[in-house]
């Protein structure tokens, strides 16, 4: 499978000021898919504009035809499966089976904490993972569905007439340990990482590679335990979080160099970050561009 070049952009700017115009670039540039973090708020953009993710690719969805739209990621950390399978019913209708759901178990930022409660440890963060993807999967693919658990409940709830895309829309799973693989491996038609953040700091591009390497044979183990082909799910890379950081924008050389590295890993897609200046997510446009039009070509 050729490697497939997709963005990801915050949710910074006032849709008729600027957002719509990079949604559309975006798809005028050819990106596979423009995804767009959920959250409430995330690290240094905190205290700045940011809004919400299903109502902005709701907004993307209607301003593009042939772009594919997601989120990277949702997770529980504010979010109810019975809620948020009648969105994404609702968004996958309105962009014609567009839309992709990046999931994942979520994190202790502040997203953990806005609703009042306390941040979740990482075993109940696993724990509410575990029973959240499986519902939502049910929510997906069945007309009522009624279930009873320890974090999670609905009662007769309907999700008529169900997704596009059928059974239902993909699920772009983020995980690295053992459990969120497990759940990757069942529920997920994609698999996306960021690379080991104990290397962000002080690693080496040369250990990312190889704790990769091995995130993506502990995912073939997981698929092999669940009697699925690994090769059955896209590996996606959401950039920035390696030690590389930048330096993969700084010029399509640096760009192809990274992408190939890591398609040969087995990745099957590259998510970079919109350029926001003034930020870790600053970066020259033009090379960005071109990024976006030759880099891909250039692999072969």
């Amino acid at each position: 499978m050729s490697l497939r070049l997709s963005t990801v952009i915050l949710p910074v700017d006032r849709w008729h000021a600027a957002g719509r115009a990079k949604w559309l670039r975006a798809e005028e540039l050819g990106f596979h898919t423009a995804y767009t973090y959920d959250h409430l708020s995330w690290r240094s953009f905190r205290d700045g504009p940011w809004f919400g993710a299903l109502p902005t690719l709701t907004a993307a969805a209607t301003a593009t035809t042939r772009l594919r739209l997601g989120t990277l990621v949702t997770s529980p950390n504010f979010r109810h499966p019975v809620t948020l399978a009648k969105e994404l019913i609702s968004l996958d209708d309105i962009s014609g089976g567009r839309i992709t759901l990046g999931i994942g178990a979520g994190g202790s930022g502040f997203d953990a904490t806005a609703l009042g409660q306390e941040a979740w440890t990482p075993k109940e963060r696993a724990d509410r993972f575990g029973e959240f993807l499986p519902l939502l999967d049910r929510l997906l693919t069945e007309d009522a569905v009624t279930h009873r658990g320890t974090h999670y409940s609905a009662h007769e709830a309907r999700t008529i007439p169900g997704c596009v895309q059928r059974p239902r829309l993909p699920f772009a799973v983020a995980a690295t340990g053992p459990r969120g693989l497990r759940l990757a491996a069942r529920y997920g038609q994609a698999w996306v990482t960021t690379g080991d953040p104990q290397l962000y700091e002080e690693g080496t591009p040369e250990q990312s590679v190889e704790a990769l390497r091995v995130q993506a044979e502990k995912l073939g183990k997981a698929c092999a335990e669940a009697g699925r082909d690994v090769a059955e799910l896209d590996k996606v890379l959401l950039t920035g979080f390696t030690p590389d950081r930048g330096r993969p924008l700084e010029s399509v050389d640096a760009f192809v160099d990274f992408a190939g590295r890591h398609r040969d890993l087995g990745f099957t897609e590259i998510v970079i970050h919109w350029p926001i200046p003034d930020s870790d997510f600053a970066a020259d446009e033009k090379v960005f561009e071109r990024i976006a039009t030759e880099g891909v070509a250039q692999l072969g």
